[in-house]
């Protein structure tokens, strides 16, 4: 309790020398004061009564606030706030556990100060954080659930209970335009023992926590200062000149060259128009310009004997033509197909020379960078007087 007061009397304190830090605070141009002005606000969300020894979360309850008040300078403000719906407590000892619902209404005067304004040093910002102290009354009712149960809540009261509501939050409030906003409440409300129907030697808590919206009205318009009239301006004309690197590109033919080879298993011959190797000699002919392939196939010696392999060569070369072809090759690209049998063994792995090689050639055209001298001319205004 002692902590709580001291926190309030220093949101109070806080409160009194805003207005005196405020008045170092910049213009920002508005077309309107930003203070002072009034405001009405709705809310509505959660809370809930910490009770010893019951689990709090299921103590939440629906809750809604309404509130007046006005901000006197850009960072002090006051409002009379009203919240208050539902409540609930909790016993759970000696083989008991249930819950009882009682009612209640909260009306506190509150102290809010603006700490963006207050620290920014700004007039006027979209976003704002409030800060929240404040004292009021609290009335709870409909207390029977809990009186029902009287020899176990001996402090249980019946009818009406009035208590002293001590408050410290914050608000996170944003301007939609300068009439509507929007907000997030988080408030601690200090009330007294046996609120719940508990004795617990100390202040009860009530944590509550809202969202709402604000309609601000009451603003004064800004005073129009007349500016004195400007003395007539004399202004000559002159021709700059820009002298500036800029990049060309020529076209350049240069040679490509590429080389693919396809792997064959034993006795294996067949080329698939989609294999990987086909399809990209197949692009590389279409970027280049006279180009022309040729294919070269070849057989193990292990594997076979030279007639065998010859034949087994032979296929592989024009599986591999056909598979070209199908792949959108020009037959006439195809500059010569030939087949070695195992009379040359191009790998020094036996398994290797399974294969067809192809290679190909052609002339595509390049971009070559080339820098060249501009200057670009332009008249300027300038002010002699």
């Amino acid at each position: 309790m002692l902590k709580f007061k001291t926190l309030s009397a220093a949101i109070l304190t806080l409160g009194l020398c805003a207005p005196v830090m405020a008045e170092n605070t910049s213009d920002d141009g508005l077309d309107f004061k930003p203070a002072p002005y009034m405001f009405i606000g709705l809310q509505g969300g959660a809370q809930t009564t910490f009770s010893k020894n019951y689990d709090n979360l299921k103590l939440i309850t629906p809750t809604a606030s309404v509130s007046f008040g006005a901000f006197f300078t850009p960072v002090v403000g006051a409002r009379l706030h009203v919240n208050g719906a539902w409540n609930k407590g909790g016993y759970d000892q000696n083989g008991l556990d249930f819950k009882y619902d009682y009612k209640y209404i909260t009306t506190d005067l509150d102290l809010m100060v603006n700490l963006i304004t207050l620290i920014g040093k700004k007039n006027y910002s979209p976003l704002n954080v409030y800060l929240i102290g404040g004292i009021g009354l609290n009335t709870a009712w409909g207390n029977g659930d809990a009186y029902a149960h009287k020899d176990v809540l001996p402090l249980a009261y019946n009818g009406t209970r009035f208590s002293h509501n001590l408050r410290v939050g914050a608000m996170l409030d944003y301007n939609i335009t300068r009439h509507f906003s929007v907000n997030l409440e988080i408030d601690g409300n200090s009330l007294s023992d046996r609120y719940n129907s508990k004795l617990t030697h100390h202040d009860d808590w009530q944590l509550t926590l809202q969202l709402g919206a604000a309609y601000k009205f009451g603003y004064k318009k800004k005073p129009v200062v007349k500016e004195p009239e400007p003395e007539p301006e004399v202004w000559e004309t002159r021709t700059d000149t820009t002298w500036y690197d800029e990049t060309i590109y020529e076209d350049v033919k240069r040679d490509r060259n590429i080389e693919k080879q396809i792997f064959f298993g034993i006795r294996k011959d067949g080329v698939d128009a989609t294999q990987a190797q086909i399809t990209e000699v197949a692009e590389f002919l279409k970027g280049v310009e006279n180009g022309e392939i040729t294919i070269t196939s070849y057989a193990d010696k292990k594997t076979g004997n030279p007639k065998i392999n010859m034949g087994y060569s032979k296929k592989r070369a024009e599986s591999t033509k056909n598979a070209l072809i199908k792949a959108g090759v020009d037959e006439k690209m195809i500059k010569s197909v030939e087949w070695k049998g195992d009379t040359v063994q191009p790998f020094p792995e036996n398994d290797k020379n399974r294969v067809s090689i192809i290679t190909g050639h052609g002339v595509y055209t390049d971009k070559d960078p080339k820098t060249v001298k501009k200057f670009r001319t332009k008249e300027v205004r300038y002010r002699v007087k």
